[in-house]
């Protein structure tokens, strides 16, 4: 059999997202997986940007190192790992807009039966880190998505993260995720490759 192909498409503003996406894709890699990481772009122009210091300096500097996530690259992976900061509780508009994209994947029954999770960061402890993962379950389950929770099925699920997915909180610092939300962020990694490679021989 092929390798299972995780495809993580996430928005990082700072880069504390980002840093999730890396460690999962270490924990896919790890456990046998192809992965493709890609960033959401931006949906506001720079004026707005501009409003946030350092905004528009990371984006380009993120933007150089990961290709935006497209419909081929969902069509190509066994597992879609969706990744964002919060924003009042949900999903950030560059990832959603992502999200909206898929609609003809959706159509033709393209992502029916593939793996999905969701991962998140906050600038605050209590800030919304479970509800925005939980924001991500409907759309991932009108894909056709098997959504791949982190559960308590390892031990580093209790020292971070929900079981819903990783998460990191910056403490308004944009603060690097700890060693113990690094760790969990690799877990996903490593069991959305397990389930989706099941599902993949179940799809034939």
């Amino acid at each position: 059999m092929s390798k299972t192909k995780v495809l993580i498409a996430f928005y990082s503003r700072s880069g504390v997202t980002e840093a999730l996406a890396k460690a999962i894709a270490e924990g896919a890699e790890a456990a046998g997986a192809e992965v493709r990481i890609r960033r959401a772009r931006e949906v506001v122009g720079p004026e707005v940007m501009a409003h946030a210091p350092g905004w528009a300096e990371a984006a380009e500097a993120m933007n150089a190192r990961y290709e935006a996530p497209t419909t081929d690259d969902a069509d190509w992976a066994d597992a879609i790992v969706f990744g964002t900061p919060t924003r009042f509780g949900s999903v950030s508009s560059e990832l959603k807009a992502y999200i909206d994209s898929l609609g003809s994947l959706w159509f033709q029954g393209k992502l029916v039966g593939k793996a999905g999770a969701a991962f998140t960061t906050t600038s605050t402890t209590h800030g919304g880190n479970e509800t925005t993962i939980l924001s991500l379950y409907p759309p991932m389950a009108h894909l056709g998505l098997v959504i791949v929770p982190t559960g308590y099925a390892d031990p580093v699920m209790f020292a971070g993260g929900t079981p819903y997915g990783p998460s990191s909180v910056s403490a308004n610092e944009a603060r690097a995720p700890g060693e113990a939300d690094l760790a969990v962020a690799r877990f996903q990694g490593k069991r959305i490759t397990e389930v989706a490679r099941a599902l993949k021989a179940l799809r034939g």
